[in-house]
């Protein structure tokens, strides 16, 4: 393992500027958002400048024996970037380049440390627009590479899985290897992009990215419409994603939730206070097309479907109204920390599962005095909870019996947040073993010293 004497090659790789150790090292970089992985102080701190650098570096890992973690801007949820105290960071704040935007073939190509706001003003700006947005749009995309992120307009355009057409990555030997193109189909062996993201630093580090664009729409509306139950939400949100209406955001929010965003952004819907004391749940839809026309029949059409599964009433949002609830439903994890949730999970399971899930939920959490509320993207099952419940060994019983009850119905503990730290021992609990024991194979041919953020998925 490296010691302080060890740290001047670094030096030598990324220049004296770029490598901080011991208290020069920001606290920034010792932590992801996890609400349950403590920070964790690494030895050192290095920032790269480009592809080269990072192939240097972890080849100096490989042969020290020193584990590396690779960061972008910390917005995770699941301590997957939390480093090692004997370990460095690899952080990309140099790294943040646009180095093409391609209208021919609609793709961009970019270094990992460019954030979501930087690329949406960039493509806006031909017309154009990478549809992921996980809900923090400092978020960047190296970091959305290794946790597959998803986010509200997955229902539409699918997560992050969807969008990266090929990657440039160093492998844990120090070797940098590309896969993929600027193309959508190949049939050319194993799919290596495909199996490194969502892989949380583990199997390689994500140097570059070339991401699929599409037309960005210039009109849209934002649909409220409360429900008397979730069975009538869960009812609607099939008939609704096979009406061919293609909402670009459907989510639900529970009547406990919609209050708590509504009432952190200040934000009164119109919302008359009897319907308000009737509703259950809400779904609230985006829809979106190349026209107001398109847009205003579409909403309209909406509205009969819903009329019709129960709906208390259908209110189509002014532009401002929408705008702002839908980016106080994307800041609903920071409502949820500043009302002192104690841990967040985002299963998914079958959508038509929903009533049935969250009613077992509420059945594991109420004997234990815990509350459990959410919100979710309805229209592919991804659950989103705010567990409170302020003691530990209790917290963890309950969490694990949430998840347990959502991987029974055919679900998985992780929708879009990845596994990490926090959530590695529930993954061990539920999963086939023989799955964990090939998913370790895959990482020793990726990673054969095992130095790639260790300890990240499963142990």
């Amino acid at each position: 393992m490296a010691e302080a004497a060890d740290l001047t090659a670094l030096d030598a790789i990324v220049g004296p500027d770029n490598l901080f150790v011991g208290e020069a090292i920001n606290d920034d970089h010792c932590h992801d958002e996890s609400l349950t992985v403590d920070a964790v102080r690494p030895l050192a701190v290095v920032r790269p400048a480009d592809a080269d650098q990072v192939a240097a570096v972890v080849a100096w890992a490989r042969d020290t024996a020193t584990v590396v973690t690779a960061r972008g801007s910390g917005t995770g949820l699941s301590g997957a970037c939390v480093p090692r105290p004997d370990g460095i960071v690899i952080s990309f704040e140099r790294m943040d380049a646009i180095l093409e935007i391609d209208t021919a073939n609609h793709v961009a190509v970019v270094q990992p440390g460019v954030t979501l706001a930087q690329l949406d003003e960039a493509t806006a700006e031909v017309g154009l627009v990478y549809p992921v947005f996980p809900g923090e749009n400092s978020a960047s995309l190296g970091g959305n590479v290794a946790t597959n992120a998803g986010g509200m307009r997955a229902v539409r355009y699918g997560v992050t899985r969807s969008q990266v057409l090929g990657l440039q990555a160093v492998l844990g030997t120090g070797e940098t290897i590309r896969t993929g193109g600027k193309f959508v189909k190949a049939t050319s062996g194993y799919d290596l992009t495909q199996t490194i993201i969502g892989s949380e630093g583990t199997l390689a580090i994500a140097t570059e990215a070339t991401l699929r664009l599409h037309p960005r729409l210039a009109h849209g509306a934002t649909v409220l419409i409360p429900f008397p139950t979730l069975d009538e939400v869960a009812a609607a949100v099939p008939l609704i994603v096979g009406s061919g209406l293609q909402p670009t955001i459907l989510e639900y929010i529970d009547f406990i939730t919609m209050g708590a965003i509504t009432g952190s952004a200040n934000l009164d819907l119109g919302v008359p206070q009897g319907v308000k004391d009737a509703a259950m749940a809400y779904l609230v839809v985006v829809l979106e097309n190349r026209s107001a026309e398109r847009v205003e029949e579409d909403a309209q059409a909406l509205g009969e479907l819903a009329t019709g599964l129960g709906a208390l009433d259908l209110y189509v949002l002014p532009a401002a109204s929408g705008a702002a609830l839908i980016e106080a439903r994307e800041k609903a994890f920071w409502t949820a920390k500043a009302l002192n949730a104690d841990d967040i999970i985002d299963l998914v399971i079958p959508r038509a599962s929903i009533p049935e899930y969250l009613a077992a939920v509420q059945q594991i959490a109420q004997p234990s005095g815990s509350l459990v509320v959410g919100c979710g993207h309805a229209g592919d099952g991804n659950v989103h909870l705010s567990v409170f419940q302020p003691d530990v060994d209790t917290r963890k019983r309950v969490v694990g019996e949430i998840l347990a009850a959502g991987v029974a119905l055919g679900g998985a503990i992780s929708g879009e947040h990845g596994i990490g730290h926090a959530k590695k021992a529930y993954l061990a609990e539920v999963e086939d073993p023989a799955k964990l024991d090939l998913m370790r194979r895959i990482k020793t041919a990726f990673d054969p010293a095992g130095i790639l953020n260790p300890g990240v998925i499963f142990d």
